[in-house]
């Protein structure tokens, strides 16, 4: 059986995939007009192949602060409650606010909740736009912070309790890590020791759109692009991008990513597809082939 592309029913982007013991999660922004942007909905399946639909796991009317705009949710679970990083009110200045906030919540289906009542990320840093945000856990346990649109990416450590940040060694909080070509949606993951930085590049309402990734020693970089794994393909879908990884217990990879399909030319008309990812003996990741079957199904144990 094969879950079908696209995996959920709707216009939805920006999607955050997660598992969460034996249940795969995905996160995405609701893809409408900013001022009808209020929630974020949540999708659970057991095996990648039946998803149900939470609605309104965050509200606007949660969040004081915000008032339109909400994208590209991320989501952590950490001492037995649920984090879920949010951008709003899409600020163009520092005299606006908005920018990257974080709720909580006693379950991944929430209903989450403000954890600081104001945002976590309200201003430009480096250049960067506070939206996009992903979360990186190291493997000593530092939880890091990787957001950043109008084409300048920084990463910040987060505090324990994800209310504020701690400084690098030299006594700044946000350090920029762009790497070439890059314009949105950064995430961040670890792989035989080695730091993978992925992106999106092109312009997101158009048939550019694609995802790209480079390698580095450390969080911080350096990281050198080496190229596009996810791009447009005419005959299947174009707008490709802005995604995230599962990686499952049994060593599978997939990329949950949003495009649009073949066809349409409305901005926000998205939705969430599945393919999966692999990886040359190099380490490379192989360029993705997007389908329209989507991925079998794939049960968590």
């Amino acid at each position: 059986m094969h879950a079908g592309n696209p995996v959920i029913p709707g216009w939805y982007a920006d999607p955050e995939a997660a598992i969460f013991g034996k249940t795969y999660w995905i996160y995405p922004t609701w893809s409408d007009n900013y001022d009808r942007q209020l929630f974020i909905d949540a999708f659970s399946s057991p095996d990648l192949v039946t998803w149900t639909r939470h609605p309104h796991v965050l509200d606007v009317r949660a969040i004081h602060w915000a008032r339109r705009a909400m994208w590209a949710p991320a989501v952590v679970a950490k001492g037995g409650r649920y984090y879920l990083f949010f951008a709003a009110n899409d600020i163009q200045s520092d005299r606006e606010v908005g920018g990257i906030g974080v709720a909580v919540a006693d379950h991944p289906q929430g209903p989450f909740r403000d954890l600081l009542g104001k945002p976590l990320v309200g201003a430009f840093h480096n250049g960067a736009q506070p939206i996009d945000q992903s979360v990186f856990r190291d493997d000593d346990g530092q939880y890091y912070l990787i957001y950043g649109g109008w084409k300048h990416a920084n990463i910040a450590r987060l505090k324990d309790d994800f209310t504020g940040f701690m400084p690098f060694a030299d006594g700044t909080v946000f350090k920029e890590i762009t790497p070439e070509h890059y314009v949105e949606g950064p995430m961040m993951f670890k792989r035989d020791g080695r730091y993978y930085l992925m992106w999106s590049e092109g312009g997101w309402t158009g048939p550019d759109y694609s995802v790209a990734y480079a390698i580095g020693d450390s969080p911080l970089g350096p990281f050198r692009r080496i190229g596009k794994i996810l791009e447009h393909d005419p005959s299947i879908a174009t707008g490709a991008g802005h995604h995230s990884l599962l990686h499952t217990p049994d060593g599978r990879w997939y990329i949950v990513y949003h495009r649009r399909p073949r066809g349409e030319t409305v901005a926000n008309h998205r939705v969430v597809c599945i393919d999966r990812l692999e990886f040359d003996a190099r380490g490379r990741i192989l360029p993705v082939r997007m389908t329209r079957q989507g991925v079998e199904a794939h049960p968590l144990r």
